[in-house]
């Protein structure tokens, strides 16, 4: 666990770097042409999120109160990778910001895969011998 210090005399907070991933990922999970894994929309993406491996395809690096952030996504064919990668960047900096209270100095993004839609089988034209 990475300790977050408060400003009050009350005592610490410890906030498991688990968290700050989960955090992460269900953030960048919120922009429009991500997807983690082989799922083709967000919403199973999501029901997978809730099972297990909550954590997966995120590092959180916490080095006193500020945190950097590597992140793996899947975007879906058809969107601009660059521009989907920097609202990812964006939306898990501010979630962070807003809900832990540390500073982000880094939120790297590292497209893994296209996702594609799921195409309707074609079948085979016979070859014909002439």
């Amino acid at each position: 666990m990475q300790e977050v210090n408060v400003n009050s005399k009350i005592g610490h907070i410890q906030i498991a770097n688990e968290v700050l991933a989960i955090i992460s990922r269900t953030a960048a999970l919120e922009v429009e042409g991500v997807v983690f894994g082989q799922h083709a929309t967000a919403a199973e993406a999501h029901a997978r999120l809730t099972k297990r491996n909550f954590a997966r395809g995120v590092k959180a690096t916490v080095e006193g109160d500020v945190v950097s952030i590597d992140i793996a996504i899947f975007v879906k064919f058809g969107h601009k990778i660059h521009q989907v990668s920097e609202k990812v960047q964006e939306r898990v900096k501010t979630a962070l910001e807003t809900m832990v209270g540390m500073t982000v100095t880094e939120v790297n993004v590292n497209v893994v895969g296209v996702q594609f839609e799921k195409l309707p089988k074609i079948k085979p034209v016979p070859r014909t011998r002439g």
